[in-house]
């Protein structure tokens, strides 16, 4: 029923308070431009981001837009923000890493029926943070509430990256070869993807119900329950980069979702199959807690979510100790997963 008033009806009754907003977003403002460098121009105030390229020869940009999905939820529960805005910045910069790309700069989304300006400061802060460790600028981004499209407590946070690389640089996938390798790099937990299935496994109904089995710690876990679920995305682009200084990486497959079967495979050219070997990397605690729990079986659960690599590259056999080598003395945990055979293009999972 439409409303029965006297008095003017406002934005702000129909749910849109945008003097809370621009609130928020002023007191951001000096962090957000905390991110700014080299190539940034103008105040980052107007309709559209700037940014000047250069020290290329031909630069080709690479993008990316992607959102954390609903480890909102999770992060709602919990009451811990920041996570969620940290995991949209590493989520768009491996995504560009996949193809040799160093990112530049990104533009974020948050939307919700009712913004929280306490949420919305955490969760910006998160991307600032994260911006600032990666050496990303925060050009730009919407804020948006939308009272009647999401549900009341529901919210979504996207973001949108962009970086470049030398055209002759770019990494597609297509130097793969039968006899060539796969490293797995290990994961920081479900990273970003999977959390329906894991909250529907893990979490029993009703809001203090889910909170309180966050609190707890599984017999399987060395944390608590919301520690493990709300680990950051890990990001691997300057041990990735440093590493193609040193050896040619023919692919880079980033494991979200779709798992490790549905990322590796966009990778492959054909006439080349991936073998990869169950046994040779330790999958976490938390994977293993999901799929008891849920009754999950093996093959979706690959299907789903990271199992414990977060990254895979390809390159050649007689460059995959030196590689891994390299990539724990950078502080990343790395394995010898798997190889690349001769067939049809697809996954095999073995062990």
């Amino acid at each position: 029923m439409a409303r029965q008033s006297s008095l003017p009806l406002t934005y702000r009754d129909a749910g849109v308070d945008r003097a809370a907003k621009d609130a928020v977003l002023a007191a951001m403002g000096p962090r957000i431009r905390s991110t700014h460098r080299e190539g940034t121009l103008g105040s980052g105030e107007g309709f559209g981001g700037l940014f000047r390229l250069s020290g290329y020869r031909d630069p080709v940009l690479v993008t990316s837009i992607d959102g954390v999905g609903t480890k909102v939820r999770v992060a709602d529960i919990a009451g811990r923000w920041r996570v969620v805005g940290a995991d949209i910045v590493s989520h768009g910069a491996n995504d560009v890493l996949c193809q040799g790309a160093t990112s530049l700069f990104m533009l974020d989304y948050i939307a919700a029926s009712r913004l929280v300006a306490e949420v919305v400061t955490e969760i910006i802060e998160g991307i600032v943070q994260a911006c600032r460790d990666q050496e990303i600028v925060l050009i730009g981004g919407e804020t948006a509430e939308m009272p009647g499209v999401y549900a009341r407590d529901g919210s979504d946070i996207v973001g949108c990256t962009v970086g470049a690389v030398e055209r002759d640089r770019v990494i597609t996938g297509a130097a793969i070869r039968p006899g060539d390798v796969i490293i797995g790099v290990a994961g920081d937990g479900l990273h970003t993807n999977g959390y329906s299935l894991a909250r529907a496994a893990l979490l029993p109904p009703g809001r203090v119900a889910a909170r309180r089995a966050l609190a707890a710690r599984p017999r399987e876990l060395p944390e608590s329950l919301g520690d493990a679920l709300l680990r950051p995305h890990r990001p691997y682009a300057r041990p990735v980069l440093a590493l193609r200084e040193r050896v040619e990486i023919r692919g880079i497959a980033h494991v979200t979702g779709g798992g490790i079967p549905g990322n590796l495979v966009r990778i492959l050219p054909e006439g080349s199959r991936a073998r990869i070997h169950r046994g040779r990397w330790p999958v976490p605690p938390l994977f293993t807690l999901i799929q008891r729990r849920g009754k999950v079986t093996e093959k979706e659960m690959f299907r789903i979510f990271n199992m414990g690599l977060g990254l895979l590259l390809v390159v050649q056999g007689r460059e995959a100790d030196s590689a891994v080598a390299h990539l724990e003395r950078s502080g990343e945990r790395a394995w010898v997963v798997g190889d690349i055979l001769v067939g049809s293009r697809g996954i095999e999972i073995r062990g």
